[in-house]
Formats: C-alpha cells, sequence, structure tokens
C-alpha cells in the first residue's frame, strides 16, 4: 500500500492527531527504569532517538530542545502533519531534529542504531504487518543497550470497551465527514448512557446495572478528550488489543525481552493485600505469567511496555545502590502542619494527587522537606543528603553547617536514605521522583527572563489560533514545560510566555501588558477568594486602568511560570 492510498494516513491528514507530549516516553524516563533493573543504557545527554508516528512533532521537539547534544529522528505518514512540524523546527531554529513523512514498512538499514526507539499510540492501530515491522525496528535497529517504548491496547480491560467502540462505529458507519462523524458518536454515547442509567435504576440485574456504570464511564472519558483523539482511537478501522502474554511472545519472536512497564508502579504490587500478592506469585511460572495475572486482576486496557535485547542482562530486582547516582526531585509536602523531623516518630509526606508516602527516618524526612522547598528542581543524592544534613541542623537549608556525621553514621544514613526514595518512586512516581538526567530550567526571574523555545511557539500558536478563530471562551492552553510535561495556562500566562524571549526587561514586559490592556485584550477581575488577577471572571471584582495591578499581574504570572518549570534562563 502506497502513501497516497492508506485511508489512515489521508484521515490524519484531515483531523492532525493531538500534537502534544507524553513525559514517560522520554529518554530519561527510560534510562531511570533500566538503570534501577541493573542494565546501564546509553547515556541520555548524548542520546539518539526514534519516534515512529511522530504526528506534528509535539513529543520529539521538546526532547530535541532540551536535550542539544542529541539526536532526533520523527517518522509518521501524515504528509500534513509533518509539514506543520517542520515549520515549527524552523521556526524555533533546532538543529537536531529531523522529522521525515515515511511509512514505517520503509524503514531501511539507512536510518541506523538508536539508543531509545519510541512509538506511542500507534502499535495497536496499524495491520498486523506494521505491527511486525515495529517489532523488526526495535531489534534491527536499537543499540545494544538501547530500550524501546511501545504503547499498546491490552485485555482483558478492552473486551468490555470494545463493546462501546463497536456500537459507535455501528451508528457512524455511513457517515464520512470526520467533524459529523465524531458528533455522532458521542450523541450515540450519551443516549445509550442517559437511557441504561434510567433502566438500571429500576431494574434488579446486575449485568443491566454494570452495563449502564460502563457506559456512563465511557461518557465521562470520552467528554474530556478532543475530538480529534476521539476519531482516531475509538472510530478508527484498526484497533486491534492484545493480551500483554501474546505480546511479549511476539516481542521475543524478534530477540527482545520485557524489562519493565514505563511507570514501574504499575507492575509493582502496593495496592494488593499480601494474601492475593503470595497467590499470584505461587501461581506464576515466571515474569510475563505474573504480568498477565495481574492484568486479569486489574482488568488492564492499555500498557507502556519497554523492550530490551534478549542478550542484555536485566535483574528483577531494583538496585537500590544506584541511586546514588541520580537526581531526585518531589513535591510531597508534610502532611502535618508542624511535622517532626528531628525524632524517629512517623509523618506522612502526601503527593498533590493525594499518595502518601510515611517515613520515620530523620534525614529522609529533612531530605523530604528540602525537596518540597526547591520543587521542581532535582538534585544529585550526594547533595541532596548534606542538604537534609543542613535543614536537620537549622530547620532550613543553606544555614551554618552542622557538625559533621561520623562516616558510619553518613553511610548507613545514606543507605536508609536511598531504600526510602526507591520505596517512595516505586510506589508513586507523584511521590518520588528519579532522573539519571536533570533537564535545564531555572526558578529565579533574571531581569530579562527567557523561556524554552517550543513552548514560547506553542504559546505564540495558540494566541494566533485564538485570534484567527474569534474564540472568547476562556478554556485553558496547553504547553510543554521543560521537564516535559503538559502544563495548563490561561491566556494572559501564553501572551507573556511568548514575550520571554531575552530581549524585554521588565518594563518592555509592561509596556507590552499596556497595548493588551488598552486594546482591550485584556480585562482583569480581582478575585475575592484567592487575591489574584486573571483575565476571567470568578466571584471577581473588574478592575480598571491600574499599572499596580499590571504590575502584581506581572510578577505573579512570571512567578508561575518559573515554578512550572518555563525558563531557562
Amino acid at each position: 500500500m502506497t502513501q497516497s492510498d492508506d485511508p489512515a494516513s489521508l484521515s490524519y491528514d484531515r483531523v492532525p492527531y493531538p500534537n502534544i507530549s507524553h513525559s514517560f516516553t522520554h529518554p530519561d524516563d527510560l534510562a531511570t527504569i533500566a538503570t534501577l533493573l541493573g542494565s546501564n543504557p546509553p547515556s541520555v545527554e548524548s542520546c539518539r532517538v526514534l519516534e515512529l508516528g511522530c504526528a506534528g512533532g509535539g513529543n520529539l521537539i521538546p526532547m530535541a530542545g532540551g536535550i542539544p547534544q542529541g539526536e532526533f529522528i520523527g517518522l509518521d505518514t501524515s504528509s500534513v502533519q509533518i509539514a506543520q512540524g517542520k515549520a515549527a523546527i524552523t521556526s524555533i531554529g533546532l538543529k537536531n531534529i529531523t522529522l521525515k513523512h515515511m511509512s514505517i514498512l520503509d524503514v531501511n538499514e539507512d536510518l541506523g542504531e538508536f539508543d531509545y526507539i519510541i512509538t506511542h499510540g500507534v502499535f495497536s492501530w496499524v495491520p498486523e504487518i506494521v505491527q511486525d515491522k515495529i517489532l523488526s525496528i526495535c531489534k534491527q535497529h536499537l543499540a545494544p543497550n538501547g530500550v524501546a517504548y511501545v504503547s499498546y491496547n491490552t485485555y482483558p480491560g478492552w473486551r468490555m470497551l470494545s463493546s462501546v467502540r463497536d456500537m459507535l462505529l455501528f451508528h457512524t458507519r455511513d457517515v464520512i465527514e470526520p467533524p459529523m462523524r465524531i458528533a455522532r458518536a458521542r450523541n450515540m454515547l450519551d443516549f445509550l448512557a442517559d437511557t441504561t442509567a434510567a433502566a438500571s435504576e429500576i431494574s434488579n440485574n446486575s449485568l443491566a446495572r454494570a452495563y449502564g456504570i460502563l457506559l456512563e464511564s465511557e461518557r465521562v472519558r470520552l467528554s474530556s478528550l478532543s475530538d480529534s483523539y476521539v476519531l482516531h482511537e475509538e472510530l478508527e478501522e484498526i484497533n486491534n488489543p492484545i493480551y500483554f502474554h501474546q505480546f511479549a511472545e511476539w516481542a521475543a519472536r524478534h530477540d527482545l525481552q520485557y524489562l519493565s512497564e514505563a511507570n514501574l508502579s504499575d507492575v509493582f504490587l502496593n495496592d494488593m493485600p499480601s494474601q492475593t500478592r503470595d497467590t499470584l506469585l505461587k501461581m506464576s511460572r515466571d515474569l510475563i505469567e505474573l504480568e498477565q495475572y495481574i492484568d486479569f486482576l486489574r482488568c488492564r486496557t492499555f500498557r507502556k511496555t519497554l523492550l530490551v535485547h534478549q542478550e542484555m542482562p536485566v535483574s528483577r530486582k531494583l538496585h537500590t545502590e544506584r541511586v546514588s547516582t541520580m537526581y531526585i526531585a518531589s513535591n510531597a509536602r508534610p502532611a502535618s502542619s508542624e511535622p517532626d523531623i528531628h525524632s524517629k516518630s512517623v509523618e506522612e509526606f502526601c503527593s498533590p494527587t493525594g499518595v502518601k508516602l510515611a517515613i520515620d527516618h530523620p534525614v529522609t524526612k529533612a531530605a523530604m522537606m528540602y525537596l518540597a522547598s526547591i520543587w521542581p528542581k532535582a538534585v544529585a543524592f550526594d547533595a541532596l543528603l548534606e542538604s537534609a544534613y543542613l535543614f536537620l541542623h537549622s530547620g532550613e537549608a543553606h544555614s551554618s553547617k552542622p557538625a559533621a556525621p561520623t562516616p558510619a553514621q553518613r553511610t548507613q544514613d545514606a543507605n536508609v536514605l536511598r531504600a526510602n526514595l526507591l520505596r517512595g518512586f516505586a510506589y508513586s512516581n507523584r511521590l518520588i521522583e528519579l532522573h539519571v538526567y536533570a533537564p535545564h530550567f531555572v526558578t529565579e526571574i533574571s531581569t530579562r527572563p527567557v523561556a524554552g523555545s517550543w513552548s514560547r511557539f506553542q504559546a505564540q500558536f495558540h494566541r494566533d489560533h485564538k485570534e484567527a478563530s474569534g474564540d472568547e471562551q476562556h478554556e485553558p492552553f496547553t504547553v510543554t514545560n521543560l521537564r516535559h510535561e503538559r502544563i495548563e495556562l490561561d491566556a494572559i500566562d501564553c501572551y507573556v510566555l511568548g514575550l520571554l524571549d531575552g530581549k524585554s526587561d521588565r518594563d518592555a514586559l509592561l509596556n507590552s501588558l499596556d497595548k493588551l490592556f488598552e486594546g482591550g485584550e485584556i480585562v482583569l477581575h480581582h478575585s475575592s477568594e484567592n487575591g489574584q488577577f486573571k483575565d476571567k471572571p470568578q466571584e471577581s471584582t473588574l478592575i480598571t486602568d491600574s499599572k499596580q495591578a499590571r504590575e502584581i499581574l506581572l510578577d505573579e504570572t512570571l512567578h508561575r511560570l518559573a515554578h512550572v518549570a518555563m525558563l531557562v534562563a
């Protein structure tokens, strides 16, 4: 099948896939997992990365910007999205990334060898011949110690979701135009969810009630997703889920072995009772069987699997000592308003998502307090240990140096700290982050602030799109930060972000805001709830021409951008 004959390519040309980043595909994430499992993956700082199905480069471009010594190549069959990505790369001036309009089936030895190969949201949506080629590429083009990432839909969870997809496909079978197909699918799901919910309330049939719950959960899930996502994930002709053990066997036929999931907590049994864990371990003859039984229990629908060469030695246990070589970050805060970090009393540290970690080791508690104080920065292990001692001594970091611990005490504290950090990371990377590569950004606001080139480009794109469409809604904009995360910003955040090219000082930035005020593009309101100045009303009071308001607005915006890792200098 040629490019021009491929209906999937034409579909993505007409309705481009969301051009967004995926933090769990970053080489740092893949290398960190491999390192903790005993491998020695290639250096992230100078890595060579291939992304199969890169869309418009929304995932690969910020990687290239954040790893300037690396080399990045992306392939996609959508000529429209590749052209858009190339234009963006030219606009921001990146030299270490290439996007190619190419079918996966056309990949040959000319591409060379890669340290990391990524394919997200592709495997389940292509024919079997392309699926096999993806695994072949991972075998033929992956460096000896490299890591490949492949995501795919899985059974048994998709057994249930497939029924919803089948109904939506049936209802839209005669509709060709994408916008109409999407609208009709959403309307059908609304009808099904509403009708079954009403029927299940008066029904004694447990299956009917479960069916109603399934339809309602799908309606809620799809209502939060873009039309583009619904079209390509739910309404495309091909969507082939696979059991994990089948995928692992298929990979093994290409001499690839299963390493882990991209999210390490997915492979641990932290959320299961000890009796359940013991039963699983007894009935499983190997790791693949264990993972498959876990999928049965959790009704998993999606996997983000890491693969390595069959010859690579891989340990199935976490190597605690490797934490010493890593950078650590955490936004977890003490649950107590007055935490006791000096004694061996247990203190709970809670992530923004509500995940908790109980700690009784004073040095670890102090380390957690220090990490919270410098968030979102990451710090090397040895520096974290030293800062924890300072925090214990003074109650705050960077104070006078305390008496040095004895070598034996320091060794013991380092061992416990490593173990606690790894325990928190394995439980949830929302609690503790471990990195082999620290992203480059600053949280201090300089006299002429500079934001990352890709985030500035995205901010300007959002602004141009809003002006072209005449959209007056105050929907948040999604921008990728320097930690490869998707961050939601409002219109003023995006406007200021687009100005941060290092050429404007505070006065120049204020002058730019003045022009927006004078042109009526920004109308400020003062929130009675939190005292902040925003561009949208929310229990707020309209602010008229006020220099002080603009100054406060600028300070708040710069502070917010700095603390979501948007600034490089």
